[in-house]
């Protein structure tokens, strides 16, 4: 680097005539100036015939002076065969679970309910366990396998899902620039050459209890005293999703009219669902409404809290049959529903709070076609209480 340096001086830094670009000072110390007049500072040099770039810091705030000293630092560092980029990274560089927390700080705004914060939470911290303590720099492609192999066959969703959030951790860090280069968590043109596509693996999203099975579990889901038993049949009988029921609250429940009405800001679709409820899910809010202790309908072991969104699982676990899911219910009511009644596709997708997908479907949903609801419901809560074999007509749409 024997070039001139010390070219700038303060009075030409802070000139307000200096025109947008690199100004060298020297030595591989420019000054950049961004066309709405702010000022930085930049170290840049070659290696390997690639242009490398180190941010110095902003000027004012680094001064003329405390550039240079840092630039000839960098200097020392290149010709003591170190990367510059690497050394400033040392004392400040956060581990993947750093960065993982740091991210979700900054998201607090975005999440459209607690479900949501908590899944992120409880995924990058369970299954990306083995590789929160390593540096972030430093995570690459044979570590992302290592947390999604065992998950991809087994739970596709989930794999898929945390794939999905240790890539935006990753470039969370790169725009942040503790990383540089590929994201070894990106799918397309890359991780999809590795692992198979996850729709081979799997009907559908969530693996679904076959409808035939499904009187039996609520059945032995009667003969248990837990709350979490209680919300996890009242799902099934509503075909609600996991954090629909989970977040449920009084205010919510209209037992008189039997109507539970789930306000837009916890639904999926951003829009105010009615579900009608059936007699048998009335019979479990009436038992629990008279206990109350919680405006949570569901509450959780922690005051004021509500279910916690594992305990499902865990429930589903303890009962054997955690091949498939909480959410996977909404599936085998789908199937029932088409399998098994005369019901119209419309009521049945309106059931379950799907978007409209064409003219039919969104004449229904002008009037939410609530009591047509309401008679599906009531099948199928009939439905799911006849574990001993007795016929239930064919329904009539």
């Amino acid at each position: 680097m024997a070039r001139l340096q010390n070219r700038l001086s303060d009075a030409t830094a802070k000139s307000p005539n200096l025109k947008p670009g690199l100004h060298a000072d020297g030595g591989g110390l420019y000054l950049n100036v961004k066309p709405s007049g702010t000022r930085s500072w930049s170290f840049v040099w070659k290696q390997s015939g690639r242009r490398r770039e180190k941010g110095l810091g902003a000027y004012p705030a680094v001064s003329l002076a405390s550039a240079r000293k840092r630039a000839s630092e960098c200097r020392e560092a290149i010709a003591g065969g170190r990367d510059p980029v690497a050394e400033g990274r040392k004392g400040s560089e956060p581990t993947f679970g750093e960065c993982a927390d740091r991210l979700l700080a900054s998201m607090e705004t975005n999440w459209r309910n607690e479900k949501h914060r908590q899944q992120w939470r409880m995924t990058l911290e369970r299954y990306a366990a083995p590789i929160r303590s390593k540096r972030v720099s430093e995570v690459d492609v044979s570590d992302v396998l290592g947390v999604l192999q065992p998950l991809w066959r087994t739970r596709p969703e989930t794999a898929s899902r945390l794939r999905g959030r240790i890539e935006k951790v990753l470039n969370y860090a790169k725009a942040h620039g503790w990383r540089s280069g590929e994201n070894p968590a990106l799918w397309r043109g890359h991780l999809q050459n590795v692992l198979p596509p996850r729709q081979k693996l799997t009907r559908g999203h969530h693996a679904a209890m076959p409808y035939g099975e499904v009187p039996a579990f609520v059945e032995g889901l009667r003969a248990k005293e837990a709350m979490a038993a209680r919300g996890l049949e009242f799902l099934i009988l509503t075909a609600a999703r996991t954090g629909e029921v989970f977040g449920a609250t009084w205010n919510e429940i209209n037992l008189d009219a039997g109507l539970w009405t789930v306000p837009a800001h916890r639904m999926k679709a951003a829009k105010e669902h009615r579900v009608p409820l059936s007699e048998q899910a009335i019979a479990i809010l009436s038992s629990l409404h008279e206990a109350r202790v919680s405006d949570y309908v569901f509450p959780g072991q922690k005051p004021g809290r509500p279910l916690s969104i594992m305990v499902f699982d865990m429930l589903m676990r303890r009962m054997k049959v955690d091949a498939y899911t909480a959410h996977g219910f909404r599936s085998a009511f789908r199937d029932w529903a088409g399998d098994c009644t005369s019901f119209p596709r419309e009521i049945a997708e309106a059931a379950l709070a799907h978007k409209a997908e064409d003219s039919v479907e969104l004449a229904y949903r002008r009037g939410d076609a609530l009591e047509k609801r309401r008679a599906l419901m009531q099948a199928w809560a009939d439905y799911c209480g006849n574990s001993r074999g007795k016929v239930v007509p064919l329904c009539v749409g």
